[in-house]
């Protein structure tokens, strides 16, 4: 779900860094951790799982896990994240 409850196909709608950035911004206003992971995994989808996790220096299988609905990531792999964007 994206930041406002609404299904995103985020192939389509997170093309260029300005998108990112603003779909992150929603995130953020949301103040909802939930949001924000999701948020994270919607991203890293639209920019490739495996590219993503190598930019942050993580594991895909862990970049998987940490956003899955269940995980909860570290502050460490969030930040890589938030570096790679």
């Amino acid at each position: 779900m994206s930041p406002d409850k609404t299904p995103l196909n985020s192939q389509e709608q997170l093309k260029t860094p300005e998108d990112v950035a603003d779909y992150l911004e929603a995130a953020f206003d949301l103040n909802e951790p939930a949001v924000l992971r999701a948020a994270l995994l919607d991203i890293a989808k639209s920019q490739g799982m495996r590219q993503t996790a190598v930019k942050a220096g993580i594991t895909r299988e862990g970049l998987y896990k940490s956003l899955s609905p269940d995980g909860d990531p570290k502050l460490s792999t969030l930040l890589a994240m938030l570096n790679t964007l």
